[in-house]
């Protein structure tokens, strides 16, 4: 009852202390006012207990048992929060996924805090709900989408390529690095081949071009396309807008 809170607090912050009693609710008036005292009342039953001796512990003591208490959850998603740099809607959706664990887990095993939340609080999360299982029992291991983040993060993979190694994985086709290898996934970083790819992509768009030249680059989307397409897939979507906008606008 919030008069009561309110009530307590004030009469604490003044140094008073509160009687242990039955108070009356007044519903006309919002508020309580003392009835019977407890503290002694024997049909209350409050007896000495004569198993139990006073004990006044040392503030050191004290101390010395709050060291081992285990963080407070509270404080735990805090600190985690503050060490992952996520934002407040974003360490919410960890924690309504149930995925602060495993996210912890996932970062400890050498992931980025924002590749470990992708995965665990997109495609895994999406799999799980399907099969309806926790995220732990979808069938990939914290150590596995921290080697998946690492493909990303140096460059191996853009994120259609990782989903498909996801899937491997997920498929029992071994561990992410052997599945890339197996499938042939590597992003191309060679950028002789992808100028190659966008100078053939923009001689077969001409009106795409000079749309890029009018300053609309929006329509560098197509030509992106065909490149994409022509590569299979298996080139940095960032660096070939680079080349398409810079190409085009010297061709």
């Amino acid at each position: 009852m919030r008069y009561e809170m309110t009530r307590q607090a004030a009469l604490l912050r003044a140094g008073g202390s509160v009687v242990q009693e039955t108070r009356h609710w007044h519903e006309d008036t919002g508020m309580t006012t003392g009835g019977r005292v407890k503290s002694d009342a024997e049909d209350y039953r409050y007896f000495p207990e004569p198993d139990l001796v006073p004990i006044a512990p040392t503030r050191e003591r004290v101390e010395e048992l709050r060291a081992t208490l285990p963080e407070a959850p509270a404080a735990r998603r805090r600190r985690l929060q503050a060490d992952w740099g996520f934002a407040d809607l974003e360490m919410r959706d960890v924690v309504n996924a149930g995925a602060l664990e495993i996210i912890e887990a996932t970062v400890a095993a050498g992931a980025t805090p924002a590749g470990a939340r992708k995965w665990w609080t997109g495609d895994l999360a999406r799999r799980a709900n399907a099969e309806g299982v926790e995220l732990d029992a979808c069938g990939v291991s914290p150590a596995q989408v921290a080697a998946l983040d690492a493909l990303v993060v140096e460059g191996r993979l853009n994120d259609a390529m990782a989903r498909q190694v996801l899937e491997g994985v997920l498929a029992g086709e071994g561990e992410p690095l052997a599945v890339a290898d197996a499938r042939g996934l590597r992003l191309v970083s060679d950028d002789s081949a992808l100028e190659a790819a966008v100078d053939a992509a923009l001689a077969a768009n001409p009106d795409v071009v000079a749309k890029i030249r009018d300053g609309k680059v929006q329509a560098a989307g197509a030509v992106i396309g065909h490149v994409m397409k022509a590569m299979r897939g298996q080139a940095d979507a960032a660096r070939v807008r680079e080349l398409v906008l810079a190409r085009a606008a010297t061709d």
